[in-house]
């Protein structure tokens, strides 16, 4: 016997597993549970209303109104305008108005507005120049509704007549069909007499 060769039942599996590696099935993907995160740049300045069913993170400017699930200001960023989200941090400088159910002031933020809230953190060193207020209701994240882009549909136009070109000249007028016509109070007056008028 050999102890250099594998034997005839150790083979076919080894050869199996050269073969098929073993590999793990990916995990399925669901989209209810992926949460997908928004990520504005320092740099970068959006001016308009931002709408988004994941998270928001800012760290350039914006000039509008954000609703998120959740937004994340980070520092040195600038943000002037409304947000709705269930969770803020603010780590930068917001002048504005907040709901959100959990807002949090981290120790550089600068925030000069109103906050609704149901749960308020502020860090010491935070500036905070304005009214905290409870909210009545808890603020819900965006549905998908709400960023879909509906096609726009082209305005109907009557349908146009057929084009007619007339010119008026003294007396008479001419139209797009070659004819020439004469206004009826002219028409006899300048006709010799016991001539009619040919078109």
């Amino acid at each position: 016997m050999s102890y250099f060769s594998p034997t005839k039942g150790d083979r076919p599996v080894k050869a199996a597993e050269a073969v098929a590696p073993d590999v793990k099935p990916a995990a399925p993907v669901r989209t209810a549970e992926r949460e997908i995160v928004s990520t504005l740049g320092a740099g970068l300045l959006i001016t308009g209303n931002i709408v988004s069913t994941g998270g928001v993170q800012v760290f350039g400017r914006v000039v509008g109104d954000i609703h998120a699930a959740h937004l994340v200001v980070g520092k040195g960023a600038n943000i002037e305008g409304n947000v709705r989200a269930q969770d803020v941090v603010i780590d930068g400088t917001f002048k504005g108005t907040i709901h959100g159910n959990v807002v949090k002031l981290q120790s550089t933020a600068m925030v000069d507005g109103e906050i609704y809230n149901r749960s308020l953190a502020i860090d010491q060193n935070a500036n905070f120049e304005g009214v905290a207020r409870r909210l009545t209701q808890p603020v819900e994240a965006p549905l998908e509704d709400q960023i879909v882009v509906k096609p726009a549909t082209p305005a109907l136009v009557p349908e146009q007549p057929a084009a007619s070109a007339y010119a008026y000249a003294s007396g008479s007028y001419a139209n797009g069909n070659g004819y020439a016509n004469r206004e009826a109070g002219n028409a006899n007056s300048e006709l010799p007499t016991g001539q009619t008028p040919s078109y």
